[in-house]
């Protein structure tokens, strides 16, 4: 058995998921994690698929699918899976939209020793909405370090966050 990650991105249509999914289980895939968002009417998706085939074989099964996404597939290696590196936290911010504010935020994040793993930004409207899920060694000053940071890309913490 294999371990893939497979993307697949490109125009949002109905029945992608299913036509993706199906063509892996047609192969005997497991899928492990798989995380899948509409960005601005673009498909996107991202998963890790255990299965007995090659690489060749599954990127050209996905092909076939017919969904006409750009899809690439990769061999992972067997290395276990990292640890967390602390407990999870969830940090979420709004403002007005503005270039950095993601760049500002990851930096600060990982200035404190912090794993992001996983992170959704949306435009609604003039309002942009960022929400980081974080691993961190020590929550210790991060909230006040996200706050200053917010400050300077005039976004605010909400009140629903968890450090």
């Amino acid at each position: 058995m294999t371990t893939y990650a497979v993307t697949a991105v490109g125009p949002d249509a109905p029945g992608e998921v299913a036509a993706l999914a199906e063509t892996l289980a047609g192969l005997g895939a497991n899928l492990q994690d798989a995380s899948m968002t509409r960005l601005r009417g673009h498909f996107a998706m991202t998963l890790i698929a255990v299965l007995d085939a090659d690489g060749a074989q599954v990127r050209a099964a996905l092909d076939a699918a017919g969904t006409g996404l750009h899809v690439t597939v990769w061999e992972l290696d067997d290395a276990p899976e990292p640890p967390p590196v602390g407990p999870a936290y969830r940090v979420s911010v709004h403002g007005a939209d503005r270039p950095g504010i993601v760049a500002h935020l990851a930096r600060t994040v990982a200035t404190f020793g912090g794993n992001i793993t996983d992170l959704t930004c949306r435009l609604a409207g003039g309002l942009y909405v960022v929400t980081l899920e974080v691993d961190l060694p020590s929550g210790d000053g991060l909230e006040e370090a996200l706050r200053a940071t917010g400050l300077q890309v005039h976004v605010e913490l909400t009140d629903d966050d968890v450090l």
